[in-house]
């Protein structure tokens, strides 16, 4: 049996062999074994030459990637797991453009490659953040920057506070202090859209810092909440929002360094990304997690899952030409 890879040219090199690829996510999907998509019967037998199952129940054919994002894809699970590997991997991303070189694919090929493995890097948890005792809240700006506008743009753009948020996508995050964060995003920054989403993310009664933002006025009733000024200083003891900061920060350095120009339309799949990297840098215990194990997570959550062009590209109901 073949060592798990634990580096990336070992993975390259394992999952080199198709049958290793079918058996590895096989094994994720089904630990007790395949089953039917179709009756979802476990009586079945592997048909060696074409690589799949056929149930004994319904007489269906099914290969290891129906039902998940790998459906319908004419490119091999040993570049689609490679793929996974260096996007869930690599702290600032990896480019479609670097990935189509990479894997021998084209950039567009590699592009929707990308969205769909960030599908399954999405993690609708309902488990609500506060169990450490304290949560921060802040929000950012997603756009164009001002000095890369011409100076006739910047001007008719550029105004009060030096803030064209106009052009800009509004992000909320909240970051359980040692633990995970959530980010997703918003129309505007106003009171009737921030407390809901604070109340659906955090549990009540724990300490809750912000900044001075008019739309977190009125959580006290609910939360232990206490403001940072940033007019005056960034923090008062432990009183500040850093930790959000920081994880702005990770999301800036690769939208802008990596992937140069995102679209609002497709942000919150570049949202999901960044939130498993920083969600799963350690285990439950605290313990650092190491590249294998965060790629098994990733692969775990294929199932179920499906992204099609149409989809990814906002065609979805357009009459077909």
């Amino acid at each position: 049996m073949k060592r798990e890879p634990k580096t990336l040219q070992q993975a390259i090199q394992h999952f080199s062999d198709p049958q290793v690829c079918i058996d590895t996510v096989a094994a994720l999907r089904w630990p007790a074994g395949p089953v039917c998509p179709a009756c979802e019967k476990k009586d079945h037998y592997y048909l060696k030459t074409q690589r799949r199952w056929k149930c004994k129940e319904c007489g269906r054919q099914f290969s290891v990637k129906l039902g998940t994002i790998f459906e319908d894809s004419a490119i091999g699970l040993d570049k689609w797991l490679v793929a996974l590997w260096m996007l869930v991997n690599c702290k600032n991303g990896i480019s479609s453009y670097e990935v189509g070189r990479d894997l021998g694919v084209t950039q567009k090929s590699a592009w929707f490659m990308l969205h769909r493995l960030r599908l399954a890097m999405q993690n609708n948890s309902m488990m609500k953040l506060g169990g450490g005792g304290e949560v921060e809240a802040d929000e950012t700006f997603i756009g164009g920057k001002a000095r890369n506008m011409h100076k006739s743009v910047r001007a008719r753009r550029i105004m009060g506070r030096g803030f064209n948020v106009e052009d800009k996508t509004t992000v909320i995050g909240m970051l359980e202090r040692g633990g995970k964060v959530r980010a997703q995003v918003v129309p505007d920054r106003k009171q009737e859209t921030l407390q809901p989403l604070v109340r659906k993310h955090v549990l009540a009664g724990v300490a809750l810092f912000t900044d001075e933002l008019t739309g977190y006025q009125g959580l006290s009733s609910d939360y232990v909440h206490q403001i940072v000024d940033h007019a005056t200083r960034y923090v008062d003891g432990r009183i500040h929002t850093n930790g959000m900061e920081n994880f702005w920060s990770l999301l800036k350095r690769g939208l802008g360094g990596t992937y140069v120009s995102v679209e609002p339309f497709h942000l919150f799949r570049y949202l999901d990304e960044q939130m498993f990297r920083f969600n799963n840098r350690k285990d439950d215990q605290g313990n650092k997690l190491d590249d294998a194990s965060r790629f098994t997570l990733a692969l775990s959550q294929v199932a179920g899952k499906r992204l099609t062009f149409a989809e990814v590209t906002g065609k979805v109901g357009e009459a077909c030409c």
